[in-house]
């Protein structure tokens, strides 16, 4: 699992943990570790060119003393200085002493141009509300570099405890963070302009707090997490999952939750609703019901409002069953939030961006430039578990202190009609296994991002494939 923590609690645990060491212990530590790193991203050190991007405090200053490191090693390397009254003193000095030269910022073009690695130490995780002038400009030239690029800590201009971008940011070919993730290394939009994610381990794990603010599940979490049949099992151990979906306009909906629920691993699926046709021509082994989710039958969870269109009944019935309901497409517009609130059973909501703007009252621009606001208001609003999906899914739970979940195995390809409905029903089934809605929306959003990679395999894809391909995924997990 990868932990993120906030800047408040990583400035703590650094205190904390520089209290124990010897004078200047800890940023030594880092500037190791990046600069092996940056020998790494290197074809060679000795002859290479490095150009150093240097702000004023400790982000600077590891960049210098890596910088020193790589310098001894052969490398010709050069410190632009952005605020040469306010960088680190011994840090340049044992740049200078180890042969390495400095330049202003303009002088940085021709520098960016023909380095091999830049590193870019401009602001870390202290910079707040976007670059300055000056840094702005040079991430401009940087963007135009063809050299490797290497953030410090995290990429300059991106908000480290939300993933906001406000503004120019350096885009890095490889981001080398210290001690823990930062929220914005995990979340997009910040995510994109981290490129590949480095931990270095400074011995910062001993004065962290256990809980994080945010969690990133890998493969074991999720292997962990996934209800697996033993020899006493039947359908009703297994989970039966009902879905009301669908409608004469959107049979296909209907369709698509089913065959995620069953490629999800229910027991059993009962459906209601006006698709009947659709599903038990796909679907034979579907139960089938005529009487809405009140008296459909025995059910351990209920996904309800995938292409309902207009008709609230039975996303009302749904809710008012003691079992856990997800609520999704219209769904998500039909329900009253009052009734979510008061619901005695746990509900988990599968919003995209613009679903999740309907709700909030807000753009759906805003929702994605400032996604873990949005999840976090929405858990809150509703006192539900919020899957938000989009480039990263981001899951949140009602209870403020549990970390939000980030999952990014999911692809473009999964941009595509119906995808939507195939995690809806994958989730659906989890639920009716037992998981918490935390972890049902945190292990069906991980078996459909690799699912839709698998269906894809670089090339478009349909919703149909994307169901057809989670029993691969789940088999690689658990495997």
């Amino acid at each position: 699992m990868r932990s993120a923590h906030r800047v408040e609690t990583v400035r703590t645990a650094e205190r904390t943990l520089m209290a124990r060491l010897p004078a200047g212990a800890l940023m030594q530590r880092a500037a190791a570790g990046l600069a092996a790193a940056c020998a790494d991203a290197l074809p060679r050190v000795y002859g290479s060119r490095v150009t150093l991007l240097t702000g004023s405090g400790d982000n600077g200053a590891d960049t210098l003393y890596a910088g020193a490191r790589l310098a001894r090693r052969g490398a010709s390397v050069t410190a632009v200085l952005l605020a040469p009254d306010r960088t680190h003193p011994e840090a340049l000095k044992t740049l200078l002493r180890a042969g390495g030269t400095t330049a202003t910022a303009t002088d940085a073009a021709p520098l960016l141009q023909h380095a091999d690695l830049v590193l870019d130490g401009i602001v870390g995780i202290g910079g707040k509300g976007g670059l300055r002038p000056e840094a702005t400009h040079l991430a401009g030239l940087l963007a135009a570099s063809p050299a490797t690029v290497v953030a410090v800590d995290l990429p300059s201009g991106i908000e480290p405890d939300t993933g906001e971008v406000h503004g120019t940011a350096v885009r890095a070919d490889l981001t080398i963070t210290f001690g823990t993730h930062k929220p914005g290394l995990l979340i997009d939009p910040a995510r994109a302009y981290a490129g590949s994610v480095r931990l270095i381990d400074i011995g910062l794990a001993a004065t962290l707090p256990h809980t994080p603010a945010l969690e990133s599940l890998q493969h074991a979490d999720i292997a962990a997490l996934l209800p697996r049949p033993t020899g006493e099992s039947d359908k009703y151990r297994r989970g039966v999952v009902g879905i009301a979906a669908g409608s004469t306009r959107y049979p296909g909906a209907a369709v698509l939750a089913v065959a995620g629920a069953l490629r999800g691993g229910a027991g059993a699926v009962r459906y209601v609703g006006a698709a009947t046709d659709a599903v038990l021509a796909r679907f034979p082994e579907t139960l089938i019901s005529h009487t809405g989710p009140k008296k459909a039958g025995r059910v351990q969870a209920w996904v309800a409002g995938p292409g309902a269109a207009d008709d609230p009944a039975p996303v009302a019935e749904a809710l008012a069953t003691d079992v856990p309901v997800l609520l999704d497409a219209d769904g998500l517009r039909l329900a009253d939030r009052d009734t979510v609130r008061t619901r005695k059973a746990p509900t988990l909501l599968t919003p995209h961006a613009g679903e999740a703007a309907a709700l909030l009252g807000i753009s759906r621009e805003e929702v994605e430039a400032a996604r873990l606001t949005a999840v976090r208001e929405l858990a809150r609003r509703y006192d539900a578990t919020v899957l938000l999906k989009g480039s990263t899914t981001l899951i949140a739970a009602p209870d403020p202190d549990t970390p939000v979940r980030v999952n990014a195995t999911g692809t473009p390809w999964l941009a595509t009609a119906g995808s939507g409905d195939v995690l809806s029903g994958l989730a659906g089934s989890l639920l009716a296994a037992g998981l918490s809605p935390l972890d049902a929306a945190s292990a069906a959003a991980y078996l459909h991002g690799l699912a839709g990679r698998y269906a894809a395999d670089g090339a478009p894809t349909s919703a149909h494939d994307v169901a057809e391909a989670i029993p691969r995924a789940w088999r690689d997990i658990t495997t």
